[in-house]
């Protein structure tokens, strides 16, 4: 495994990232997979992948709280890009239950709520999207959240028994811009309306100037500005 992980970190320190992610899906052939909630810096890495026809299985989340325009964007990057994105759920009687005991928009309440919520909502659909993957590919940026600033490129989540690779993560935001604005990349246009970071409408807003690009997250409470899906246990 540390051979491997190695592998990974010297491929990614020094190819672009479209040879880089070349160069895994061929060493883990048919077992790369790409967690995307079509944000902008996740819209960067399907085109790169798109682009460059890199064997890479494309997946995202429906919470069944999502904005329309979360919808309309995935609608768009399919007909962009002729591609396939695999779309996961929650189950069924795991969101029922939860709702029958605490009401639909029970992460108002408290952070535990939340993050049941989110547990139900999110984490478990990806635990079962990445259940056959050796490689998770995401849009992650040091920039984006103090957690994240400390996370390398490619990682080995013991937990999920996967290699974890960040492959925008020293991107700046005018990086991610700057390639939309080139390759003319379709983007949710929540985006132009202050919306930074788009999770579940329920617990997003837009931000004001200057204020931190996690802010419009879960702004009620005061806490790490995490779902779960980036957290290592």
């Amino acid at each position: 495994m540390m051979d491997q992980l190695e592998q990974l970190q010297e491929i990614f320190e020094k190819y672009p990232v479209e040879e880089a992610l070349k160069q895994t899906t061929d060493l883990f052939p048919g077992r790369v997979k790409f967690s995307t909630s079509v944000g902008q810096e996740d819209q960067v890495l399907t085109d790169i992948i798109a682009r460059n026809k890199i064997p890479v299985d494309i997946f995202t989340i429906d919470t069944g709280r999502l904005f329309n325009e979360v919808y309309e964007t995935i609608e768009k990057t399919r007909a962009r890009y002729k591609i396939n994105i695999d779309i996961y759920f929650p189950q069924a009687d795991a969101v029922e239950k939860m709702v029958s005991g605490h009401g639909v928009n029970l992460f108002y309440d408290s952070v535990e709520n939340r993050q049941t919520c989110c547990g139900i909502r999110k984490v478990e659909p990806l635990n079962r999207a990445l259940k056959d993957a050796s490689v998770w590919i995401t849009g992650l940026r040091a920039s984006q959240t103090e957690h994240r600033s400390h996370i390398p490129v490619v990682e080995w989540l013991e937990d999920k028994k996967i290699y974890k690779i960040n492959p925008l993560l020293h991107w700046s935001f005018d990086d991610i811009i700057n390639y939309i604005n080139k390759f003319s990349v379709p983007y949710n246009p929540l985006h132009d309306k202050g919306f930074v970071s788009i999770g579940c409408a329920p617990c997003t807003r837009a931000i004001e100037p200057g204020e931190d690009p996690r802010a419009g997250r879960w702004w009620w409470e005061v806490s790490h500005k995490e779902c779960g899906l980036h957290l290592v246990k």
